[in-house]
């Protein structure tokens, strides 16, 4: 049985929308039916099960917990690269430069992907203060994003972003077996840490407050309830002062918050409520 001979009913696509809805907050809009089956043919064939209402059955069984996050994981991950939207990065770094240099300074990557924003903030905190007081948090529903992100292993074609003097002091160049990618520095990777979080439950007791958080490219795929769930959540773990980084196809218009707008993208948590 090859990939080809699966097919996927409209209840069949609605059964999947709904859960990963519920699961990610992510929608999946009608006519999104051939990622599905490209996405997740592969575990039917794994699984030789016969039909997408059976993996349904399969993943929605407590006793498949593992499979069903490596359903979210294949459905979930979304493109990104080192230094997208560079002008974010121009803003952490004026706002880093300008912080009490005595307190500890924490940025949030709120949904790393592979890791290449985390390190691109990284990247910038070590570049104004090598030895300063700062930390980068990534976190990401998949595991398997945070698994390569934690790696901070890429290929080469990854590096067109970054700038050259960045690519010097914090990337080393495979050879041999590795030849073709390159590996962030391990003491850059030490200055990060990588968590699997749902953004849709509850945030973890231990995760801390922020001076800066990035959500960026993320919420184009959620709905309204979905979108508001999430900024309450993530308001709460901004300092006060702190800022909300967002993309630039995004807005938090229709929602509501205590947030200040500062510019396109970028929200402050009020010093006062």
């Amino acid at each position: 049985m090859d990939n080809g001979t699966y097919t996927l009913s409209d209840h069949e696509f609605t059964l999947f929308q709904r859960l990963l809805q519920t699961l990610a907050g992510v929608y999946l809009p009608p006519g999104k039916q051939s990622l599905l089956l490209s996405r997740l043919s592969r575990r039917l064939l794994h699984y030789q099960l016969p039909s997408f209402s059976a993996y349904y059955r399969l993943v929605t069984d407590p006793q498949h917990r593992t499979e069903l996050q490596h359903m979210v994981d294949l459905l979930t991950t979304h493109e990104t690269y080192f230094f997208r939207e560079p002008a974010h990065f121009d803003f952490l770094r004026d706002y880093f430069q300008h912080s009490a240099p005595q307190q500890l300074f924490r940025v949030w990557s709120a949904a790393c992907s592979s890791g290449e924003e985390v390190y691109s903030i990284a990247m910038t905190l070590a570049d104004c203060r090598p030895h300063g007081q700062w930390e980068v948090v990534g976190s990401d529903i998949s595991v398997k994003e945070i698994e390569k992100a934690r790696r901070g292993h890429y290929q080469m074609e990854r590096i067109e972003s970054i700038p050259n003097g960045y690519l010097q002091r914090f990337c080393l160049k495979g050879i041999r077996q590795q030849s073709g990618s390159f590996l962030i520095q391990a003491a850059l990777r030490k200055r990060t840490q990588f968590r699997q979080i749902n953004l849709l439950t509850p945030l973890p007791n231990d995760l801390g407050l922020f001076d800066l958080i990035f959500l960026r490219n993320v919420m184009i795929y959620f709905e309204t309830a979905t979108k508001q769930k999430v900024i309450d959540q993530l308001t709460r773990t901004l300092q006060p002062g702190g800022y909300l980084v967002i993309g630039h196809s995004e807005t938090l218009n229709g929602l509501q918050h205590s947030l200040e707008a500062v510019r396109p993208t970028l929200y402050r948590r009020p010093l006062r409520a």
